[in-house]
């Protein structure tokens, strides 16, 4: 701005504010920069359900569960964007694991399956996989046919890759047994879990 455009709205300035108010002009700046939009990331939570006076079984199988969900969350947490609130409880009878869309996970008597990997599973299900309407719509036919993820498992296993589903799981990179666990696999799951939602799930 030249010297004289300075001085045109400085004298502006003051005719506008009225009499005994002082108006300074400002040396000329340049616009602000428009404030980068960031969209926060959700988080998924968690908590356990506690018996007041707790057994030797119960405090066992609690300590477990804790280690196991406060892994898989971190690992959610960590890799993607998604947000949940969960319930999780210790119920013996129940044969393995389950989760539901409503945020609960149950873990059943068997240790075997207090476990990252069975956290990281059951947390999907809360997510969608295996109960969602866009599961049936996406995955009913045996193929995910969501865009996002199946593109991940091209990228992660070549163009021939496609993902798989039935029974309310998918694979690979499900984690629907103990010998499909590993660090990158856990990772891809979570990655692919998010594409899914992006998708539709």
């Amino acid at each position: 701005m030249s010297p004289r455009k300075v001085l045109v709205a400085a004298l502006t300035a003051a005719l506008l504010t009225g009499p005994g108010v002082v108006a300074q002009a400002a040396t000329p700046q340049a616009p602000p920069a428009p404030a980068r939009e960031r969209t926060a990331a959700a988080t998924i939570t968690w908590s356990l359900v506690r018996a007041n006076n707790p057994t030797e079984d119960q405090r066992s199988a609690y300590d477990l569960i804790t280690k196991a969900m406060n892994a898989a969350v971190a690992r959610y947490n960590n890799l993607s964007d998604l947000g949940k609130t969960l319930t999780v409880r210790y119920e013996p009878g129940v044969p393995t694991a389950d989760g539901n869309l409503n945020g609960t996970i149950r873990f059943g008597g068997n240790r075997s399956y207090m476990n990252e990997r069975t956290a990281l599973h059951e947390i999907a299900h809360t997510i969608g996989v295996g109960l969602s309407a866009g599961w049936s719509r996406l995955g009913g036919s045996g193929t995910w046919t969501g865009g996002q993820a199946t593109a991940l498992v091209k990228q992660y296993d070549g163009s021939g890759a496609k993902i798989s589903t039935g029974g309310g799981h998918f694979w690979p990179y499900g984690l629907n047994y103990d010998n499909e666990w590993s660090g990158t696999a856990a990772d891809r799951h979570v990655r692919i879990v998010a594409a899914m939602v992006r998708d539709g799930l």
